[in-house]
């Protein structure tokens, strides 16, 4: 059973022209929340759509020699698809020329009428028609030539006194109940900085919105008055209920357990509409507010704002066929959208690598589970060598984190958490160690398949991980991984681990080892560097500690060596107090040509003069005993 409902929405987007990498990146994050939600229990809709109403709209329309509606529906293409190519799995996609926006906006308006929260008028002030919306003079900037323009598209506005009558909402009204809402749900506008803005802006006063036009006809009809049209805003804005069944007698019980919704994602152009009159609207009708409104921010190209407007929009399918999808869906995951968003070449090549990685690890934990059956060759946690209940014990605890990010919406630190541990705490450390186990040991030795049954472990929580921002990646891997499974990676939920009962302690412990490693593995690297050595294996190395570390590091006993990947190292014990010391020299023994230590005995056995001992019991005794690592 889910655990309750979940609803996420972008903008309903203008479709004047095709999606930009602004909105891509919107959608993205969106989709991330959405699959993030899935993944956590939730029954989730995700509603984006197209706004396809208004005088721009009719405008274009009638240059390219169309009616709007076939306008639009030439568009409305370039979205779908654009959603498509980026794999986002909307639930609902509505754009508002469909019949039911139409039964829902009059629906929710007429309600609105009825309980008195409209009056007609005429309307005179500053107009913008490429944003259609109307500013107040203090909000207005002027250009070179003096001239008001509009703080958005930086466009000229002209001032409309023509007496047109229009339909308004009483905004004006709300100032109050604005204000104690926003003091009662302190996470309803983010980020904090943005809850400043609309409160200092709600605070400066409010004016009654207007909510229809006479001047055009493309829109809705407003139900109680012939002739007029609704605004686009009024028109827009009611999609978010449309997508989870407003309006639609079929889906009332749908829309009852949907609403309210948990998130809005939008642009911080559009946090007015979104802060201020949408809250307004909801209060009027008497339904709930949803409870997250998160104003992102502006994408900057060479410092300035990305739009349609200034003619320096990127468009994903460019990044998508340079890079591919999911560099752009890691991307978008990677930065920190509290504050502007930026890209460059030397952004994309960071995001490029953090792939490389991450795919990289998850091929050599496919390549490494693929002759293991979680069925048939598991071995019990208790039972496992320890390193690989440290690993369990450390993937827990790093799924643990990673969840804690996940469930603030902070991915960029999800991104950084899945780099360190696939690239540091996997490949430098843990699968760097297990090679050894996993290459020289017998293919059904207990050795070999306790590390199996870790990696597995790993690879399935580590695919749930991933899913939400590496969608492609993470299900194209989950189809290998799990080839007999019947359903997507989408319908899984986040691992739980077996629990490892010392887990506490064997993660203080091999947080020591690997200190201790890390200066090992240094002073091998400074010896490569001087060409003394060429590989780790060739060299025999001296660890000198004081208690307690030295009776840590001589727990391991002769495997030791294994975990510092040298072919010897010797453990002395200092007096107590003294610092740790390293020291690593060419080793002088002879190499095993299958596991490449240089190790005494190699070729003791006549009948296989090139290996070691070791490697002579593993391949045709009883096999190597491991304990530790």
């Amino acid at each position: 059973m889910p655990k309750g409902t979940f609803g996420v929405t972008t903008p309903i987007y203008y479709i004047n022209a095709a999606p930009h990498l602004g909105t891509a990146y919107t959608t993205v994050a969106a989709d991330t929340i959405a699959r993030y939600e899935r993944m956590n229990g939730y029954d989730v809709s995700f509603v984006p759509g197209t706004d396809e109403h208004g005088q721009k709209i009719a405008e274009t329309a009638e240059k390219n020699g169309m009616t709007p509606q076939a306008w639009c529906d030439s568009l409305a293409p370039a979205f779908t698809d654009a959603w498509k190519t980026l794999d986002i799995d909307y639930t609902n996609f509505v754009r508002t020329t469909e019949d039911r926006q139409t039964r829902a906006v009059q629906k929710f308006w007429q309600g609105l009428y009825d309980a008195g929260w409209l009056y007609k008028s005429a309307y005179e002030g500053w107009y913008c028609v490429h944003e259609e919306t109307y500013y107040a003079e203090s909000d207005l900037e002027k250009n070179e030539d003096g001239e008001f323009v509009c703080p958005d598209c930086k466009r000229p506005v002209r001032y409309e006194s023509s007496g047109e009558e229009n339909w308004f909402f009483k905004l004006s009204e709300f100032q109050d109940k604005l204000l104690a809402f926003y003091d009662e749900h302190p996470d309803f506008i983010r980020p904090v900085s943005r809850r400043n803005e609309i409160v200092s802006f709600v605070k400066g006063g409010l004016q009654d919105l207007s909510i229809s036009r006479s001047s055009f006809d493309w829109g809705i009809p407003v139900p109680w008055d012939e002739g007029h049209v609704f605004y686009v805003w009024a028109d827009a804005l009611i999609a978010y209920l449309t997508g989870i069944g407003y309006g639609d007698p079929e889906r009332e019980a749908e829309f009852d357990r949907r609403w309210p919704i948990q998130y809005h994602f939008v642009g911080k152009d559009i946090t007015r509409f979104h802060c201020v009159i949408w809250p307004a609207m909801l209060m009027a009708a008497g339904m709930p507010i949803t409870h997250t409104v998160f104003g992102h921010g502006f994408l900057l190209t060479k410092g300035e704002k990305m739009s349609k407007s200034k003619g320096n929009v990127v468009r994903p399918q460019e990044i998508n066929d340079k890079y591919g999808a999911e560099i752009l869906r890691l991307w978008v995951a990677s930065t920190d959208y509290s504050g502007e968003l930026r890209l460059g070449p030397t952004i994309i090549n960071r995001v490029v690598e953090s792939y490389r990685r991450i795919r990289n690890t998850l091929r050599f934990l496919l390549a490494n589970t693929s002759d293991f059956s979680m069925e048939k060759d598991a071995v019990p946690v208790e039972d496992m060598l320890e390193l690989d209940r440290w690993a369990v014990a450390y993937a827990a605890d790093f799924q643990k984190r990673v969840l804690v990010e996940y469930g603030s919406y902070r991915f960029h630190n999800v991104v950084t958490l899945l780099q360190t541990f696939a690239s540091t705490d996997l490949g430098s450390f843990y699968l760097d160690v297990l090679k050894d186990r996993l290459y020289t040991t017998g293919a059904q030795s207990f050795a070999r398949r306790s590390a199996q049954t870790a990696l597995y472990l790993i690879t399935a929580m580590l695919l749930r991980l991933i899913a939400p921002i590496l969608s492609f990646t993470a299900e194209e891997a989950f189809k290998l991984f799990s080839p007999n499974a019947d359903e997507t990676i989408f319908t899984e939920t986040f691992l739980k681990l077996p629990e490892v009962k010392d887990a506490d302690a064997l993660l203080a412990k091999w947080a020591q080892i690997r200190a201790v490693r890390a200066d090992v593995q240094k002073a091998i690297e400074d010896e490569r560097t001087s060409g003394t050595i060429g590989s780790s294996l060739q060299t025999t190395g001296e660890i000198c500690a004081a208690s307690p570390l030295y009776e840590v590091l001589a727990s391991l006993g002769d495997e030791l060596r294994f975990v510092m990947i040298m072919s010897e190292v010797k453990l002395t014990k200092a007096v107590d107090g003294a610092e740790t010391t390293v020291s690593v020299k060419p080793s002088t023994e002879k190499k095993c040509e299958r596991c490449w230590h240089y190790v005494p005995g190699v070729g003791s056995n006549a009948e296989h003069p090139t290996l070691c001992p070791r490697c002579v019991s593993n391949l045709f005794g009883a096999g190597e005993k491991r304990l530790f690592a």
